[in-house]
C-alpha cells in the first residue's frame, strides 16, 4: 500500500480488532474458570446439606437408612445434582436416581474434576470425605458450555462490528492526522520557479509536522534567494554584455567594409558577425525572461476578433512554410472577441511555427486550429515531425532545452518555448504539449481567456 492513510487505517483496524480479540479470549478463560469455581461451591453446599440431612449418627446408619434420609433431598434437586455415596471397599450406600444406575468415576488423587458419564454427559464432580464414607457430588457442565457458546457468538459478532467500526474510525483519523501533510503537499506543488514567494502555513502547535513545515519554508527561503541571485546575475550579465558586444560588432562591420581583406578573411569576419548576432539574440531573450520573472513586462491588451489576427499571421506562415517545402493550414471556429497583445502572441506563434518547420519533413503539413468557445480561445498547432515522449513534452518549456532531430540545425538557443510560456502566462493563459493524441507529430495547445466568447458546439481541439 503506497498511501500512508491506507496504512494507518489498516494498522489501526488490525490493532484494535486484535486487542479486542485478546480481551475476549481472556474474558472467555476467566468466565469459564469463574463458572466452574461456582459449580464447585454449589457442589460443596449440596454436600453440607446432605451431611446435615444424615445427622450426627451417620456412622451407624445402614444403607437403607441412608437412602431413606437423603433420597428426598436429592430427588428435589435431581436436575442439578448427581450424588454417589460409597463406603470402604467401594460398597455403594447411595446413588441418586438420575445416575440411571451408573457410578461417578473416581479419579485417584483429584478432589474436583470434570468427567464424561455415559448417557448423562459431562459433569463437574467434587469428592468429599465423610468417614467412613466418600460422597461424590456432580453438577452438569452443559449449562456452562451453553453460556460459553453464547458468549462466543456475541464475541464474533462484536469482533466483526469492531473491525468495521475500526476501519471507519481509522480512515477518519488518517484524514485528520494527514490533513497538515496534504496542506504541505498542495502548497509545495504550487511553489515553482515563478512562484517562490508562497510559503507553507505553519500551525501554532509545535509538533513534528509543524517543524517539518518550518524546515520546508526555510528551504524555500534559500531557494528563493538563490533564484533571485541567478535572475539578477542573468539580467546584470545580459545588460553588461550588450555594450561590449555592440562595440565588437561595430568594429567587425567596419573591418568588413573598410579593410582590404581577402576572401577567406572576409568569410571569417562574416562568421563572427553571425555569431555575434546570435549571442545578441540570446542576450535579448535572457533579458526578456529576467524581466518576465520580475514581472517588469507590461502587455498591451487589445479587444479584437481573432479572425483578423490569424489572417495576417497565416500569410506570413504560408511563406515560411513554402520556403521549407511544407504546407501550412489554418482553421478558425467560434464567434466573439479576445483581449491579447498582438505583438506578443504573434511572437509565440512564430516560435512554435519555426520549431514545427525544423522537425517537419519536406511535403509535410502543419495545422493551426483555432477555437473560440466557452470563455476560452484555444490555439492548437500540430506538426508532422516524430513527436516527443511525455517526459520531453514537460521539458521543452524549460530554458536551454533543445531536442533537435537528427540532421536538423542545432543552433537554436533553447529559449524560444520558455519565452512563449512567459508570454502566455502574462496573458493569464496556459500552454502545454502532447504527442499522445496525434499519432505522429507534436501538438502544442495554447489556451487564453476570452470573456465574451460564444459557446461553440464543436469544441474538440
Amino acid at each position: 500500500m503506497k498511501s500512508i492513510g491506507a496504512r494507518i487505517t489498516v494498522f489501526y483496524a488490525i490493532t484494535t480488532t486484535a486487542i479486542l480479540a485478546c480481551l475476549f479470549v481472556a474474558g472467555h478463560y476467566l468466565l469459564e474458570s469463574y463458572l466452574i469455581h461456582q459449580l464447585d461451591e454449589i457442589n460443596e453446599a449440596q454436600f453440607k446439606h446432605l451431611k446435615a440431612t444424615l445427622g450426627p449418627d451417620y456412622r451407624t446408619l445402614t444403607p437403607s437408612t441412608v437412602d431413606d434420609r437423603i433420597r428426598e433431598a436429592t430427588e428435589s434437586a435431581s436436575s442439578l445434582f448427581y450424588v454417589d455415596m460409597h463406603g470402604p471397599m467401594t460398597n455403594r450406600f447411595f446413588k441418586s436416581h438420575n445416575l440411571q444406575g451408573h457410578s461417578i468415576p473416581d479419579l485417584v488423587g483429584q478432589h474436583t474434576y470434570s468427567i464424561d458419564v455415559d448417557r448423562i454427559g459431562e459433569l463437574r464432580v467434587s469428592e468429599f470425605l465423610l468417614p467412613p464414607f466418600e460422597v461424590m457430588v456432580g453438577t452438569p457442565l452443559a449449562p456452562v458450555y451453553d453460556l460459553l457458546a453464547g458468549y462466543r457468538k456475541v464475541f464474533f459478532g462484536l469482533l466483526a462490528a469492531m473491525l468495521v467500526a475500526s476501519i471507519v474510525i481509522g480512515y477518519v483519523l488518517s484524514k485528520l492526522i494527514l490533513r497538515p501533510v496534504r496542506v504541505i503537499q498542495a502548497t509545495a506543488n504550487r511553489i515553482r520557479s515563478d512562484n517562490l514567494n508562497e510559503r507553507i502555513p505553519v500551525a501554532e502547535v509545535k509538533d513534528e509536522i509543524s517543524q517539518l513545515a518550518r524546515l520546508l519554508n526555510q528551504m524555500f527561503d534559500r531557494l528563493e534567494t538563490s533564484f533571485d541571485e541567478i535572475r539578477r546575475f542573468s539580467a546584470d550579465a545580459s545588460h553588461e554584455l550588450k555594450t561590449p558586444l555592440s562595440l565588437v560588432r561595430l568594429h567587425a562591420e567596419r573591418l568588413m567594409i573598410n579593410s582590404d581583406l581577402d576572401a577567406s578573411q572576409k568569410e571569417s569576419v562574416q562568421v563572427q558577425l553571425e555569431e555575434l548576432a546570435r549571442v545578441g539574440q540570446i542576450i535579448d531573450e535572457l533579458l526578456f525572461l529576467s524581466r518576465a520573472d520580475a514581472r517588469a513586462i507590461t502587455i498591451d491588451l487589445v479587444e479584437q476578433r481573432p479572425e483578423a489576427f490569424l489572417h495576417g499571421f497565416e500569410q506570413d506562415a504560408r511563406v515560411l512554410a513554402e520556403h521549407h517545402g511544407v504546407k501550412f493550414v489554418c482553421d478558425h471556429r467560434g464567434e466573439g472577441t479576445v483581449a491579447v497583445d498582438n505583438k506578443r502572441i504573434r511572437q509565440v506563434l512564430l516560435n512554435l511555427l519555426v520549431n514545427a518547420l525544423n522537425v517537419s519533413p519536406p511535403g509535410g503539413v502543419i495545422n493551426l486550429e483555432s477555437l473560440l468557445s466557452d470563455g476560452v480561445w484555444r490555439l492548437s498547432l500540430v506538426d508532422d515531425g516524430p513527436g516527443l515522449t511525455p517526459e520531453q513534452c514537460e521539458q521543452i518549456f524549460e530554458r536551454f532545452v533543445r531536442l533537435n532531430p537528427a540532421g536538423k540545425d542545432p543552433h537554436g538557443s533553447g529559449l524560444g518555448l520558455a519565452i512563449s510560456r512567459s508570454i502566455v502566462k502574462l496573458h493569464k493563459g496556459d500552454i502545454r504539449a502532447t504527442s499522445s493524441d496525434v499519432g505522429r507529430g507534436l501538438r502544442i495547445v495554447i489556451e487564453l481567456p476570452a470573456g465574451n466568447a460564444i459557446a461553440w458546439p464543436a469544441a474538440t481541439i
